[in-house]
């Protein structure tokens, strides 16, 4: 049996043995080092997400540029996207991971009714649809632009055509979707179109064989939509100034443009 004195000098010897393998551990762990190489080790799905769609987060950095050290050494080890993305009003706004997964940033796929999140980088269609007023104004963005950035949808895809026979192409030669009130054309436009809504004018027209059915709807109502020209603006004065005086609006001799009076 060992004496007091023994089994005070054991139990030293045994702290001292505890005391220098902790310390050879903490050596140990202060010196390992992780690299992106280990993070595979444990890590298939994001190292796999980053090679296909990484963009600049494969080229530009490695998984220990954002990652700094490991649980549960380091408490928290996923930084804020804004620590490294700045200088932009996209860059300030709330909940980045609501569109981007950081392993395959430009894969985005937009969740819930977003409008600020998409404003902060698209300030000119807000700034028509300000402008211009009209229902769209008052969806959220993706409410067209749904399940993933960048698509476009076919006004037809909400809207019915003001005929059987319009297109999508069809649709942009008159309106833009963000300020679609605002109605405006080229001069290349065919007379068909305008017939989409004003069918009853254009037969009129072409059914009146004088020379201006030979005139496209968009040579005299120009640019804008419901420009009514001065027939002057054409024809300038062909009578004698005293009967222009005398009647100065020609439809009182000529009826309607798209069915003259000879």
């Amino acid at each position: 049996m060992l004496s007091k004195c023994q089994m005070n000098n054991l139990l030293v010897a045994i702290l001292a043995v505890a005391f220098m393998v902790c310390l050879s551990h903490s050596a140990l762990a202060a010196e390992a080092v992780l690299t992106a190489d280990d993070c595979v080790k444990c890590h298939a799905e994001q190292p796999a997400q980053i090679e296909a769609n990484g963009a600049s987060h494969k080229t530009e950095i490695d998984c220990t540029a954002c990652h700094a050290g490991h649980r549960p050494i380091v408490a928290n080890n996923i930084p804020q996207c804004n620590e490294c993305h700045e200088g932009s009003a996209h860059y300030e706004v709330d909940n980045c991971l609501g569109c981007h997964n950081p392993h395959e940033p430009l894969n985005i796929a937009i969740k819930g009714e977003q409008k600020a999140v998409c404003v902060s980088c698209h300030t000119g269609p807000q700034e028509q649809m300000v402008a211009n007023p009209s229902m769209h104004e008052t969806f959220s963005c993706n409410f067209c632009h749904a399940d993933t950035h960048g698509n476009v949808p076919e006004c037809l895809s909400c809207h019915e055509g003001h005929s059987e026979a319009m297109t999508q192409a069809d649709c942009s030669t008159c309106h833009q979707a963000h300020m679609p009130l605002a109605v405006a054309y080229p001069d290349s436009t065919a007379s068909q179109l305008c017939a989409s809504c004003h069918d009853t004018t254009l037969a009129t027209l072409v059914g009146s064989k004088t020379k201006h059915s030979e005139v496209s709807c968009a040579t005299c109502h120009a640019e804008k939509h419901k420009a009514i020209p001065e027939c002057q603006e054409c024809h300038g004065l062909p009578h004698p100034q005293a009967m222009h005086t005398r009647f100065p609006n020609c439809g009182e001799c000529h009826g309607v443009a798209h069915n003259l009076n000879k």
